[in-house]
């Protein structure tokens, strides 16, 4: 009952539907206290998504990506704001956490489709498919926040870059964690063949 109450107040159901997702079941692991700060410390820290650009050329690159990606994520989000918005908000979280660009459109493309409020089988939520249990262990325990677009991207990246790490940096072992199906092909290279579609020179 509660989560019905929560999807109506976010504008989920209805109108809008709960949409389905195909992410894996990501297990929830025993964290280490410090790795549990860390971890706390990179999703709660504040800032606005804007990239600070102090070269000429680096802004030119920028904006490259910001007009090329655009043209591709048109076929998902029709809305030129929401595009805009989104993939800022996507350049600043994957900068903040080290990640490649493409790696990370590859992830929500294959994950999500780019679906704000899609949902997996497995309860995983919005575009990066987030499992709950994140909130809980790392912030606030607000599962409905995952549904925002800055908090998902942030929570998301981190995550990445934590099991990436944890893998020592294997992309695919990295990926396969996170989610929920590691050592088998599938989801990486699902990943990996989208990655491409979004690769460019800035990356």
């Amino acid at each position: 009952m509660r989560q019905v109450a929560s999807y109506a107040a976010l504008g989920i159901g209805g109108v809008w539907g709960v949409l389905p997702a195909h992410a894996g079941r990501q297990t929830e692991e025993l964290l280490s206290d410090s790795v549990r700060t860390a971890l706390s410390a990179a999703v709660s820290e504040a800032a606005p998504p804007e990239p600070v650009l102090e070269k000429e050329s680096d802004r030119q690159a920028y904006a490259q990506w910001l007009s090329a990606s655009g043209l591709k994520l048109m076929k998902w989000l029709p809305q030129a704001i929401e595009r805009q918005e989104f993939l800022q908000t996507l350049w600043y979280e994957s900068r903040r956490a080290g990640l490649s660009l493409s790696l990370v459109l590859g992830l929500i493309e294959t994950e999500s489709g780019f679906r704000k409020y899609a949902i997996s089988s497995a309860g995983a939520r919005g575009y990066m498919q987030v499992m709950p249990f994140w909130t809980r262990t790392l912030g606030h325990g607000d599962r409905g926040s995952l549904f925002h677009m800055q908090t998902n991207l942030r929570f998301g990246c981190v995550i990445l870059r934590y099991l990436l790490d944890k893998e020592r940096g294997d992309v695919f072992f990295g990926l396969g964690r996170y989610n929920g199906s590691r050592g088998q092909a599938v989801y990486p290279n699902a990943v990996t063949t989208a990655q491409r579609r979004w690769l460019q020179g800035i990356d």
